[in-house]
């Protein structure tokens, strides 16, 4: 049986050179489940393995597309999927790590499948959105889907302008197509987590972030302003600078802004892994044996 060890948690915990200590270990390449470290033209923000990481071990779905690209989580699913089913035919083991738990999700778990929507749709509840505000498109949504209505944020425009834009271009609710069955996997899952307590993973983060910048965070980001309305780009360090360079912070106040938001960042991680039961979790400076022997326990 083939097995993806995939490792989870929040960012600065150690991922990265967990998982290369693994790839390492079991002769096997690395699967990133990082969406921002997709994109080729963010490198610093994203804490992109360094060229040494890089070079140690095959890396996939690293700096493999543009800002530019639209890229989502359904489709991550089926190239990650495709690529695994290529990989397994020359390894029984392939590592997967990142922070993106819905990403992480997709792959080990399935996403909900849900039909295509008419695009202009979604421009006309957009439209709906900036002329009548949110409370109009609450409205509709308890109308049109009250189950959807009670179970998500309702004070997140993205979320309601999904569900809507599902119920009006479709014959169903958006709840109707929830935790549908999956399709099964033809691979066996060992999850590990990384963790820490809070304040060593907020000490760690502001220490990143010191980094980033001397690394030339700001000199990157000052390349991408042009394209900051993308999508890619409402990604924590570069919307901080980027109003830094719209003059609405000091420099100071953007990098406070950064690892204040980081922080806010790390702790949603942690929410979405706590809630998987299959994780098994160690403390980010256990000793790399005890998590070997664990995942050895679970290949036999």
């Amino acid at each position: 049986m083939n097995h993806l060890i995939s490792i989870a948690g929040p960012t600065a915990i150690g991922k990265t050179s967990l998982s290369i200590a693994l790839a390492k270990l079991f002769s096997c390449p690395i699967i990133s489940c990082d969406s921002r470290q997709f994109y080729k033209e963010m490198r610093i923000g994203t804490a992109v393995p360094s060229k040494e990481e890089l070079a140690a071990v095959p890396h996939h779905f690293i700096q493999h597309i543009s800002v530019k690209d639209h890229y989502n989580v359904g489709q991550f699913e089926k190239d990650a999927l495709k690529k695994l089913e290529s990989l397994f035919q020359k390894n029984k083991v392939v590592v997967m790590v990142g922070g993106s738990g819905l990403y992480f999700d997709a792959v080990l778990k399935g996403l909900d499948f849900f039909p295509d929507i008419d695009p202009s749709i979604r421009k006309q509840l957009e439209l709906d959105l900036q002329n009548d505000g949110i409370e109009t498109l609450q409205a509709k949504l308890e109308y049109m889907d009250p189950e959807t209505y009670k179970s998500i944020d309702i004070q997140n425009p993205h979320r309601l302008i999904r569900a809507l834009e599902v119920c009006l271009g479709s014959n169903h609710s958006y709840s109707y197509y929830i935790n549908k069955p999956k399709a099964p996997r033809n691979f066996k899952s060992i999850k590990i987590g990384l963790d820490a307590e809070r304040r060593v993973i907020y000490n760690r983060i502001e220490q990143r972030v010191d980094i980033m910048i001397e690394d030339g965070l700001v000199e990157e980001a000052k390349k991408l302003y042009m394209h900051k309305d993308l999508n890619a780009l409402q990604t924590v360090g570069y919307r901080e600078l980027f109003n830094y360079f719209d003059k609405q912070y000091a420099m100071d106040v953007a990098i406070a802004e950064i690892k204040k938001n980081t922080r806010r960042f790390a702790k949603r991680q942690n929410t979405w892994f706590k809630k998987d039961k299959e994780i098994k979790w160690f403390d980010y400076e256990t000793n790399y044996q005890e998590i070997i022997e664990f995942i050895n326990s679970k290949l036999h």
